[in-house]
């Protein structure tokens, strides 16, 4: 027997699994993704630290789980709720079941749940605060006020919680998953330092596999640093990854891409997600929390540049204002079509460029790919990014 409550004072009970048994109550805030795979990416995203998931696919662990599909060492979600658990999995790539890697990772699972239900409930409300366990012995109202005290997303910086500490580099490509590219591979290899904010693997394999040398430092690095790796010509390009939290609470790394982007001679810069945010805020900009996000993987963004409509896959609950953007020179280079929210911006005069959702989706739709082809063309022009127009079926610059 386990429940999910909601600080509004809903309970769901349903069956626990994972790891049951322990005493565990973990409270945070409820999300959901309506994906229907990826189950093991999205538990693995760093991203959903700090988040109990809901997936809204019906069936959930069916293929199991791997070491190598994670996008990180470990589990990151504070509670995984589904509508049935798959009891077998069935998959040539598995060496475990959804259950034991939930366990392994001391994170608490509950299953038979209404998940349709309870995304509407999230939709109509908003996503709010809540609690799974496998107590017995509380009460629902115990439960709830328990929720009810966990703490806000607003104002959370969780980076320090999944970022790495110290320096690191990665060379792990794509390997059998890298798709054909009409591109040539560039016959310059390109530096990239990578800014870990909670970077999920695969926007790292993408870059190494497109020929990067990529560098990865802790969120917390000085800008100076930065500034003078550029300057001695130990990097082409700076990365800034997704990750965790209330954008507007990361003040140490907002404050350092405001010094980095101040400098005289502009390093070319990409952000994905909350480093599109941190990019904006570091700028002037504004960001605000939505009232249930983006989660999934065939969410439309209109690219404004060359009026191509890509599929994407995304994972945010914050976004930023556009009018303030604007206000500080932001332009807005790719729209959700969904709700009207800017999923991407570029700088006109300097070379940097970010966007709200993910690239590099694994599974998901690889329409965004041309994102990275166009960072490494920047990296050699040094010239603010340009996306061509479309031609044939494919959008982007030289995809």
């Amino acid at each position: 027997m386990a429940r999910l409550v909601l600080e509004d004072g809903a309970v769901y009970p349903g069956e626990a699994f994972g790891a049951v048994g322990r005493g565990l109550a973990v409270a945070a805030e409820v999300v959901f993704n309506t994906a229907m795979t990826g189950y093991q990416e999205a538990l693995s995203d760093p991203s959903y630290a700090g988040q109990i998931l809901v997936m809204t696919a019906p069936l959930i662990g069916n293929t199991g789980a791997n070491r190598v599909d994670e996008e990180s060492p470990k589990v990151q979600v504070a509670g995984f709720v589904v509508r049935e658990l798959a009891r077998t999995h069935s998959n040539f790539r598995a060496d475990m079941d959804l259950a034991r890697l939930l366990a392994e990772n001391g994170v608490l699972g509950i299953t038979g749940i209404d998940t349709r239900a309870l995304t509407r409930r999230l939709r109509v409300a908003g996503v709010m605060r809540g609690l799974i366990s496998d107590d017995a012995v509380a009460t629902d109202q115990q439960l709830v006020q328990r929720a009810r005290a966990a703490p806000d997303m607003n104002g959370q910086n969780l980076i320090p919680l999944v970022g790495c500490s110290s320096s690191q580099t990665w060379d792990e490509t794509l390997g059998v998953w890298s798709p054909p590219r009409s591109a040539p591979a560039s016959r310059r290899r390109f530096r990239v330092l990578a800014l870990d904010c909670g970077a999920k693997r695969n926007i790292l394999r993408n870059l190494a596999d497109r020929g990067c040398d990529v560098s990865v430092v802790p969120h917390t690095v000085a800008p100076a640093e930065i500034t003078r790796r550029f300057r001695d010509g130990e990097i082409d390009g700076l990365f800034v990854s997704n990750g965790p939290g209330d954008p507007a609470a990361v003040t140490q790394t907002i404050n350092t891409l405001r010094q980095v982007l101040a400098q005289p001679a502009p390093i070319p810069t990409f952000g994905i997600c909350l480093g599109h945010q941190l990019l904006a805020l570091a700028l002037g900009a504004r960001t605000y929390k939505l009232k249930f996000g983006h989660r999934g993987s065939n969410q439309p963004v209109l690219n404004l540049q060359n009026g191509r409509v890509e599929i994407t896959s995304q994972n945010h609950g914050f976004a930023v204002d556009p009018d303030s953007l604007r206000a500080v020179g932001g332009e807005a280079t790719h729209r959700h079509l969904n709700d009207g929210t800017l999923a991407g911006f570029r700088l006109k005069d300097r070379p940097v460029f970010s966007v709200q959702y993910h690239p590099e989706a694994s599974p998901g739709p690889h329409d965004s790919s041309y994102l990275f082809d166009a960072f490494i063309e920047m990296m050699g022009t040094r010239s603010p990014v340009a996306f061509a127009p479309a031609v044939g079926g494919a959008a982007g610059m030289s995809n």
